[in-house]
């Protein structure tokens, strides 16, 4: 099962939970992890081009020639993997889990990836973008202004992310079974609803 959430749709709470009752594993952080480990890179560089970063750190590292060596001193950029090797080895991480244990992937463009197989359930998690900011206020407890600014990067990271690999839009409801206004209804009926469309196409305990 895939899970796609907007910025303050409760993804991080939702997708595990659906996990846990679905007695799949979940897979989120673990993912840049296991791509950094077959590139040869620090696990930071890989979350910095995972999905869910915005994407103009690389630039960043690029343009400064070098970046940090994980056992000290620095590596040159003409050694380190580019945008598309992160993205290939991220698709095979992908189709690796739905091939061998499953569970549930949040985030990563998964939908995308994996919309050719027909033993996987597509989930995505939206709302209108003033209820996604109130909630992501409510949950962190940061000021609006602040977290206003990390919503407008993360949502404009992650449509440049699908859009410039995949030539979609991430929010479009053709890409996924199941499309869900997280922010309108209480997160144990989101997982409720989940969990049902998953039991349907015969996913999960």
């Amino acid at each position: 099962m895939t899970v796609s959430a907007s910025f303050g749709a409760g993804g991080a709470e939702i997708a595990p939970a659906v996990a846990e009752r679905l007695r799949l594993p979940f897979h989120d952080r673990v993912i840049p992890a296991q791509v950094a480990g077959r590139l040869g890179v620090p696990v930071e560089e890989a979350e910095a081009n995972d999905e869910t970063i915005t994407r103009g750190l690389w630039r960043l590292v690029s343009s400064l020639g070098t970046m940090p060596d994980p056992v000290g001193g620095v590596l040159p950029t003409s050694a380190l993997p580019d945008e598309r090797a992160y993205r290939v080895q991220t698709e095979r991480v992908l189709t690796e889990i739905v091939e061998g244990p499953g569970g549930v992937v949040l985030g990563r463009a998964a939908a995308m990836v994996l919309r050719d197989r027909p033993d996987v359930l597509h989930v995505r998690l939206d709302g209108p973008r003033d209820r996604r900011l109130a909630a992501a206020v409510a949950h962190s407890g940061r000021p609006e202004d602040e977290v206003r600014r990390d919503q407008e990067a993360a949502d404009r990271a992650r449509v440049a992310y699908v859009r410039h690999f995949y030539r979609c839009d991430p929010a479009e409801s053709r890409h996924y079974h199941l499309v869900v206004d997280s922010t309108a209804l209480p997160h144990d009926a989101v997982v409720d609803l989940v969990v049902t469309a998953a039991h349907a196409r015969g996913i999960g305990g």
